[in-house]
């Protein structure tokens, strides 16, 4: 492991990649304490410290700057809502349809479609966060916004659409120019960041009597058993054989290998979840744009508070719909199907093209259910220990899921870099082979 990390800052690309990643985080994290103008944070220090999990659960993907009233109070979330809206009007829309098969041309326009609808978007959920804080006041009556509200709302809305932009521009550069998925990053450094604070209040709470050491065993005991289990779901493959055929040429014989094609239990990675969750906070953005409506509060703050029932049973299901929607998205088994029959490879027993897709199409559909459900599991069940072990909402399923997920897709991309310079990665013990090219 040791030699791996060596090897890390051998590679010049990967350095410079690995290098700009970290700037762009720490910029990230800078910006999420920026104060917005004409809000004050001790009132909403003591609102937000009450506990309240609809709001806790904002504030952890957005980094903590949720509950602070920062300049990235929005989080990422009005990018990934554009994404998830132009994905699933692209499986009914002809235009999007044949740009998504475009190529690089037509993802270009689908990401500037994003990217307008992001800006719109975030205005709304501006314009309803803006009048949320207007509404807060402390024990003493004191409000949060200290501010005429004429002059407030406006400013408000125009800083924290300016923030979200600036943040899906982040993460477009760390895509682009650094190493691992720009908008998982940030929602990943966003969880990591409150690590320190929930460790700290775990061992106070220990320390104070409030939560027993049995318990704290059996939080700690979950959370790795939790960690494994994803990792090894993540990891999970089923085999396809596939032969090709010996050709030759000259006096050359090329192919006669066998060879297989591996499906993952997991191919949409964390971005069911990611995605999953951002539906789940359309409610509580509806709640804030009508502050007086009570049926609707009701709605938000009985029904579909985190841990309910309903919340847990349409959180599930969505997370399994992502599961196979966006596996579909990244795997498309006629192309497989195509190429293989092009370089005259073949499953044993299964006749080439439309046999050979279907049959790894019912493969695909198979092996999504369990992953996806699993997953669906892992972040429903935790709030069980949430509600009746008062663990901090760190800990919690989603949050897990994410950590583990990035993680595991940044480590391995960096692999791949070293692989491709033949250095050993992160899954092989051994001294370096090579030098970098």
């Amino acid at each position: 492991m040791f030699e791996t990390f060596k090897s890390i800052f051998k590679v010049e690309e990967l350095r410079k990649r690995i290098l700009f990643t970290l700037g762009i985080l720490i910029v990230y994290r800078i910006g999420g304490h920026v104060p917005t103008p004409g809000v004050d944070g001790a009132v909403l220090s003591q609102f937000f410290g009450q506990g309240d999990s609809i709001f806790s659960l904002l504030d952890m993907f957005a980094g903590g700057a949720f509950a602070k009233a920062t300049i990235f109070a929005l989080g990422i979330m009005p990018y990934i809502s554009a994404s998830i809206m132009l994905q699933l009007l692209g499986a009914v829309i002809p235009f999007l349809q044949r740009l998504q098969r475009e190529g690089e041309e037509g993802r270009r326009k689908i990401t500037q479609y994003t990217r307008y609808l992001t800006v719109l978007i975030a205005m709304l959920q501006a314009w309803g966060t803006a009048g949320f804080l207007t509404t807060i006041t402390n024990t003493s009556g004191v409000s949060a916004v200290y501010m005429d509200t004429v002059w407030f709302i406006p400013l408000t809305i125009l800083t924290f659409t300016a923030g979200c932009i600036f943040i899906m521009y982040l993460g477009e550069q760390i895509t682009e120019k650094g190493i691992g998925n720009g908008i998982s990053l940030i929602i990943f450094i966003g969880i990591i960041a409150r690590f320190p604070e929930a460790v700290v209040q775990e061992v106070q709470m220990l320390w104070f009597g409030s939560r027993s050491i049995l318990v704290e065993m059996v939080m700690v005991g979950t959370m790795i058993a939790v960690i494994a289990a994803v990792i090894i779901v993540t990891r999970a493959q089923r085999k396809i054989p596939v032969q090709y055929p010996r050709k030759v040429v000259g006096r050359k014989v090329f192919g006669g290998q066998q060879t297989h094609l591996p499906l993952s239990v997991n191919s949409a990675g964390v971005i069911p979840i990611i995605f999953a969750q951002s539906i789940m906070f359309l409610p509580s953005t509806v709640a804030q744009l009508f502050p007086e409506t009570d049926w609707i509060q009701n709605l938000v703050a009985v029904w579909l508070a985190p841990g309910g029932w309903a919340y847990s049973i349409i959180y599930g299901l969505i997370i399994v719909f992502f599961g196979y929607f966006y596996t579909a998205i990244v795997f498309n088994p006629m192309e497989i199907a195509d190429n293989m029959r092009k370089n005259g490879g073949y499953i044993p027993g299964i006749r080439p093209g439309k046999n050979t897709s279907q049959y790894i199409e019912g493969i695909l559909t198979r092996i999504t259910l369990p992953g996806a459900i699993f997953f669906a599991a892992i972040a429903v069940l935790p709030w069980v220990l949430i509600s009746q072990l008062n663990v901090n909402f760190f800990f919690g399923g989603t949050g897990l899921l994410i950590i583990v997920g990035v993680a595991l897709d940044t480590l391995q991309q960096i692999e791949s870099h070293l692989m491709m310079r033949h250095y050993d990665g992160f899954m092989k013990k051994g001294k370096i082979r090579g030098r970098s090219m």
